[in-house]
């Protein structure tokens, strides 16, 4: 509740709906001691306008953060630029390296296929020099469905006293996960959901180079990588929200 409280202190961009906390990764780093983080990007927008329970779950998160190049964009075409982008893959390797001498921060690692969180483990511990993640874990595809696994996980959530959980296993699955199940892992006092992070943390799967982020275009680079997977995603579910976007700059102009 607090960390809500302080959110509303904090000044925010509203895109179709989504109020995104306009800060820079410095400020967001060294303000950032508890709470919910979620990472806005298109598809997040487009799901949000449908989905009510997805709404509900991203009504818990103590900040939300830019994830996306066009949402920066689109910032700036409404008049309210955002300060940076702070994408669920970035936020990991970035949080990790913040508090790298900090014995304070505990992490446990929750999503990607058989094996993949443990090989982001491992790589995570060597790149940052000390074993900062002290726990891992793949689900089985399909587990938010099976309350006893979901159950289980908590246990060894629990268990291994971990005080930051980074959940990837897609949205809206880890939102909804976190948002459902937060509650009954009182010793973790991070929660953010990191999408794709783990897969590349553990380079199971290629980041985009940093010109085609910067330009907006990692969505392309990934669609080239993953077509089958990422088709309709991006060619048919988040299309319209340049119509809502461009709708809610007119209503700007009707507001003058």
């Amino acid at each position: 509740m607090l960390e809500r409280q302080r959110a509303r202190l904090r000044e925010q961009v509203e895109i179709l709906g989504v109020e995104i906390d306009n800060i820079s990764q410095r400020q967001f780093l060294a303000e950032l001691t508890k709470g919910v983080i979620f990472t806005p990007n298109v598809d997040h927008l487009m799901k949000l306008q449908e989905n009510a329970e997805f709404r509900a779950a991203y009504r818990q998160a103590d900040y939300k953060v830019c994830d996306s190049q066009i949402l920066m964009y689109a910032s700036k075409l409404l008049g309210k630029p955002l300060k940076a982008k702070i994408s669920g893959s970035d936020l990991l390797p970035l949080f990790c390296n913040y508090h790298k001498n900090n014995l304070d921060i505990s992490i446990f690692l929750l999503g990607g296929a058989d094996g993949v969180a443990k090989r982001a483990q491992q790589n995570i511990n060597a790149s940052v020099g000390r074993d900062i993640v002290i726990a891992a874990h793949s689900p089985s595809f399909g587990f938010e469905k099976d309350e006893a696994e979901c159950q289980a996980i908590i246990d060894i959530v629990n268990d291994s006293g971990a005080t930051v959980l980074a959940v990837g296993v897609g949205a809206p699955k880890q939102e909804l996960w976190i948002a459902k199940y937060r509650a009954q892992m009182s010793g973790v006092k991070i929660f953010m959901a990191i999408g794709a992070a783990l897969d590349f943390e553990a380079g199971n799967k290629p980041r985009a180079p940093q010109f085609w982020s910067n330009l907006g275009l990692e969505w392309l680079y990934r669609l080239m990588s993953e077509p089958r997977r990422l088709w309709k995603r991006y060619l048919l579910d988040d299309l319209p929200f340049f119509k809502l976007l461009l709708e809610q700059k007119l209503k700007q102009f009707d507001k003058k």
